[in-house]
This record gives C-alpha cells, structure tokens and sequence, in this order.
C-alpha cells in the first residue's frame, strides 16, 4: 500500500517537515504551485543569543505576482556566504557542529545561484541522506497536472501509484476528502504534536525553527526528537 505525500519544497525546514517525508514511500514536490512572499519557501528560522533569527534567501518577486516557486529565481549571489556565516556565529558551540558542517557547508559553498526549487531539493536531499530517510522525492512537473484544487492532489497520488495520501494538518481548510473517497485513495492527516524538547541553544526552547537546529545541537541522535524509525 504505496504512500504518498505532496508538499511545497521550503528552504532548510523544520523537523515536522522530514517526519512527513519519512512517512511515505514518495514524497512530491508540489513547485507548480504560485509563490507566496513571506512564507517559507525561501526563509526559516534560527536560534541566536539574541532570539529567533530569520535566515531569508532573496528571490526576485516585482512584478512576478502569478510566477511559481518553480519560476522563482533567487536575487544575490552573497546570501549563501552570509547564511554560513550566521550558522557559524550560532551554532559553533553546538555538540554536533563539526559532523554536521563536514557535509553542510559544501553546499552552501556550491549552492545553486539560478532558481529557489532545485536549491530547496539540495538541501532537503543532503538532510534525508543524513537522517537515514529513503523516501523518493519527485517533483510535480514529472506528472500530469489535473484542474482543480483536490483533484491535482489525488491525480498526483494516483499517476505515483500511491493507495493512501498522507496529508499535514493544515490542509482541512481546503482538501475535499470526498474527492480522494471517490478515487479510492485513503487520506491520512499527518499529527504535528506532542514533540518532545531537546538540548537547545539560546534561551527558552522553539519546535519552530529549522532542523539544522536540531542536527548541531544531536546529531545523529536527532531521530530520538522526531516521528521516524530510524533503519
């Protein structure tokens, strides 16, 4: 019974991200979508001495108002430097900090400079080899799009061959269930809570950053704080 999940890609995302990855045997990434600003598609979140820090890919928006995140190029050639740099500053002092840099900093030094999607995918399969995770991730543009908002989410699942479609939770506001019912496909909501705390750096504890915080700061022991079974 194949599983299967379809997300926007994000950059460097939280740990509940890779927990939904691990859960299914394809994971699809849903870039045909319409970029939206202020989300996390091209920024995330790290802990510094100084509080919750945004670490933001620039990405030319004016004017590209209907543009995809798949269109969506990225506007500096410095941001990759200056994103290093903050991780350093802040996580030098982690556990784990030289393991992790070992195989994080080369990509930040050889990071795609063209477009937001495949930069996205560099970092989140890096962390999937790291964690152990062998899903397959796909991206949308390798299927048939099917109209409508339901509809394209069960077409996906059903052309990957996918019998169950694991979705987030913050989909009921727009997923039509009587859509996959009809299909045949079971829908499954994925539970995002009841995360347990792990050594952390910098003041009082956040779940909502970036899962680099996680992996400097427990490396490998990281899967004792998520979802997944380690193999």
């Amino acid at each position: 019974m194949k599983k299967v999940a379809i997300l926007q890609s994000n950059y460097i995302p939280w740990k509940g991200y890779f927990d939904l990855i691990a859960s299914v045997d394809e994971f699809i990434l849903y870039d045909d979508m319409q970029y939206t600003r202020r989300d996390w598609r091209n920024r995330n979140q790290i802990k510094t001495q100084q509080g919750v820090q945004w670490l933001t890919i620039p990405v030319l928006v004016k004017g590209k108002y209907n543009q995809t995140i798949r269109e969506t190029e990225v506007d500096s050639v410095s941001w990759a430097t200056d994103h290093w740099k903050a991780l350093v500053q802040n996580y030098r002092r982690a556990p784990c900090f030289a393991e992790i840099a070992a195989w994080l900093e080369p990509l930040y030094v050889g990071a795609p400079s063209v477009r937001l999607s495949p930069l996205n995918r560099a970092f989140l399969e890096a962390i999937c080899v790291y964690l152990e995770i062998g899903t397959k991730i796909t991206n949308s543009w390798d299927y048939t799009l099917q109209p409508g908002r339901t509809e394209r989410l069960v077409g996906l699942c059903a052309q990957a061959g996918g019998a169950e479609y694991i979705s987030g939770p913050t989909a009921r506001d727009y997923i039509d269930p009587k859509v996959f019912q009809d299909a045949g496909i079971q829908l499954t909501w994925f539970d995002y809570a009841d995360y347990p705390e792990y050594p952390q750096l910098w003041g009082a504890f956040s779940h909502r950053v970036t899962i680099l915080d996680l992996l400097f700061n427990c490396g490998k022991e990281s899967h004792r704080y998520m979802r997944y079974v380690q193999a």
